[in-house]
C-alpha cells in the first residue's frame, strides 16, 4: 500500500513553491517507512496520514464545525492501515454524510502537513486533499459525534479564519482544475 500512497501523493502538481515543498517532505516521509497511518487514537504516530474530501456545488462548498478542531473544516477522515486515500474518502463521505460520494477530479487537488489545533491539537496531519460532487439539495446524514454543524458556503462567505489554514489555497488550486464528467 506504501507505493500505492506515494503514487498518489506524487502525482499532485503543485500550486505553488510551498506545495512543491510539502510534496518533497511527504514523498521523503513514505519513503523513510514511517508508520503512515494513525494505530492509536488520538495521535499515534503523531504524524499521520487524513484524507479530506470537499463537497462542491457550484460555487458553494460544504463544511463541517468540527467538535475536536473547533474549526470549519472539510470533512475527512484518518487513513486505516492498509487503506488507499481515495478509498477512506469514499468510506468517510458514507459514515460523516449517509452519501455514496463521486470524485470531481481525477486525483488528488492538494496535499498538506498541518499541525492540528482545537481539543486534539499538537499532531501532525498529512492531508491529501480531493474534491467531490456535492448537491445542496440532498439529505444528508450527518455525524452528530463529529460535528456541531454542517453548512453549505458560498465561495464568497467561506470562514477562512475559523478553518483549515491551507482550504483558501485548496479553493484557488480548485478552480484552475477541470472536472471530470
Amino acid at each position: 500500500m506504501r507505493k500505492q500512497i506515494r503514487a498518489e501523493v506524487a502525482v499532485i502538481k503543485p500550486l505553488d513553491d510551498k506545495e512543491a515543498q510539502t510534496q518533497k517532505q511527504v514523498l521523503n516521509w513514505i519513503d523513510s517507512g514511517a508508520v503512515l497511518c494513525r494505530i492509536k487514537k488520538p495521535a499515534t504516530p503523531p504524524k499521520h496520514l487524513v484524507s479530506y474530501f470537499v463537497l462542491i456545488d457550484g460555487d458553494f462548498v460544504l463544511l463541517v464545525d468540527h467538535i475536536n478542531a473547533q474549526l470549519w473544516l472539510p470533512t475527512g477522515g484518518h487513513v486505516n492501515p492498509d487503506e488507499h486515500p481515495r478509498d477512506c474518502a469514499l468510506r468517510e463521505a458514507k459514515e460523516e454524510l449517509g452519501i455514496d460520494a463521486k470524485f470531481l477530479f481525477d486525483g488528488p487537488v492538494l496535499i498538506t502537513s498541518t499541525e492540528t489545533v482545537g481539543k486534539t491539537a499538537g499532531h501532525t496531519d498529512v492531508s491529501i486533499w480531493y474534491a467531490l460532487k456535492g448537491d445542496r439539495q440532498a439529505d444528508l446524514e450527518c455525524d452528530d459525534s463529529e460535528f456541531e454543524a454542517v453548512r453549505w458556503f458560498h465561495r464568497s462567505e467561506v470562514p477562512f479564519d475559523q478553518s483549515d489554514p491551507e482550504l483558501h489555497r485548496f479553493l484557488t488550486k480548485m478552480a484552475a482544475l477541470t472536472p471530470v464528467n
